[in-house]
């Protein structure tokens, strides 16, 4: 299918020379054409300019049937990446919500068997097609708000058996769904009740049992270990990814949550793609991040359903670091994956500009799903993941206007859904 989107106000983050993530003060700049056009063949970007330069577009020229569409008046940006979410589950966990609402805290609904273990139960007893049927809803949600690429954890399994019901709902999704898909195995996410006096046993489990399944089914192209307080330790966490990358598994990482944990520290040490969470980052950790090519990525809608810290992103920012801000979409302490909220929160609670929100939601959490050669900014050749917005006065107005979905039109894989 041959695209050509016209008339475009203002064509958001062209590059180019790609880049593969932005950093420090890079972040508050951002690369916009106006008046322009786009031009999507067989899937792909092949040309993007100022509407003047449109007769000069030998591929243009030389396309001949071509679906036309109007943008003026719009923007087109390239489709949000959703790097760390978790929206495969079997059922919403809106009781724990009142529960926080009275004073609980996140800790202590999960030592009363709530939180992940609540879920991983009720995991047990749902089928794979009520899974996947769930999920596709989800899905089809997210990319109405402008959602392309989206990164799927297991975890709330817990099992074998479990994890791999999970790890092959997502391999199913991403055969049906026209999103890009990375799936992540996340059997450390929490301790079984039944092994909470001997959570070696189950780190044994995850390294001996889980882990070779995985692989052998070929059903995880990442994996994540949950190292923080009351959870796994570092030294869990070590073996874990030791064993993994033994089977080719790159980790990603849930880091500094709860307490300064280690947990970046060991992500660091293990080339991880990405450590995620960070509300409690300091000048150590910072030092360690800045030697790496691990990817910052900060959970606002956590932080804020939670009401916990949040992350120090604006300091890691000035300290020259990449930040990517994915939604954490989960049943227990993110119930959302619309990332124009992410990317609105961005500026509100954490004092990006939107030149680096917009940075943080497609670019670099791009680079955190190892997509960023393809997706992420409009670029000749990448795929042809879009959006046509409303119109709007400028992209300014893609953050400060939260709470309506501003998206007009998607393109995903060169396609209108």
């Amino acid at each position: 299918m041959k695209i050509l989107i016209k008339n475009i106000k203002e064509l958001i983050q062209t590059e180019h020379t790609i880049r593969l993530k932005v950093s420090g003060k890079d972040m508050a700049k951002l690369n916009t054409e106006k008046n322009a056009f786009l031009f999507i063949d067989d899937g792909i970007i092949a040309d993007f300019g100022k509407m003047e330069e449109i007769k000069a577009s030998l591929k243009v020229q030389s396309a001949g049937d071509l679906f036309e569409i109007d943008a003026s008046g719009k923007m087109v940006f390239p489709s949000f990446c959703d790097s760390h979410t978790h929206l495969v589950y079997p059922e919403s966990r809106e009781i724990e919500y009142i529960d926080k609402i009275k004073g609980l805290s996140y800790e202590e609904i999960a030592k009363r068997g709530g939180g992940i273990l609540n879920s991983a139960r009720k995991m047990q007893d749902i089928s794979e097609e009520e899974l996947f049927d769930a999920a596709m809803g989800r899905l089809n949600e997210i990319m109405a708000y402008g959602t392309g690429a989206v990164e799927i954890k297991s975890g709330y399994g817990l099992t074998t058996e479990s994890e791999l019901k999970m790890l092959r709902v997502i391999k199913r999704l991403k055969e049906k769904s026209p999103l890009t898909i990375v799936s992540t195995f996340l059997g450390a996410h929490a301790i079984p009740s039944e092994f909470k006096s001997k959570q070696e046993d189950y780190v044994d489990l995850i390294i001996n049992e889980m882990i070779p399944q995985v692989a052998a089914e070929e059903l995880a192209d990442y994996i994540d270990v949950f190292c923080d307080r009351g959870f796994f330790t570092v030294d869990d966490t070590d073996r874990i990814l030791n064993a993994g990358m033994k089977y080719g598994l790159r980790p990603k990482i849930h880091a500094n949550e709860l307490d300064f944990s280690g947990g970046i520290q060991v992500g660091i040490k293990y080339n991880a793609l990405s450590v995620d969470h960070l509300e409690f980052t300091g000048k150590e950790e910072i030092e360690a991040l800045l030697g790496s090519d691990t990817m910052p990525t900060v959970l606002p809608g956590a932080a804020f359903f939670l009401n916990m810290k949040y992350a120090p992103a604006r300091e890691m920012i000035d300290a020259g670091l990449p930040i990517a801000m994915a939604s954490d979409f989960n049943p227990g302490s993110s119930p959302s994956g619309n990332m124009q909220l992410i990317l609105s929160m961005a500026s509100i609670l954490y004092r990006l500009t939107p030149e680096e929100g917009i940075n943080a939601t497609t670019i670099n959490t791009a680079f955190a799903m190892g997509l960023s050669e393809e997706l992420g900014s409009i670029a000749i050749g990448k795929k042809a993941n879009v959006f046509i917005s409303s119109r709007m006065p400028g992209y300014a107005f893609m953050p400060y206007y939260y709470g309506t979905n501003k998206v007009e039109q998607v393109i995903l894989n060169g396609k209108l859904q």
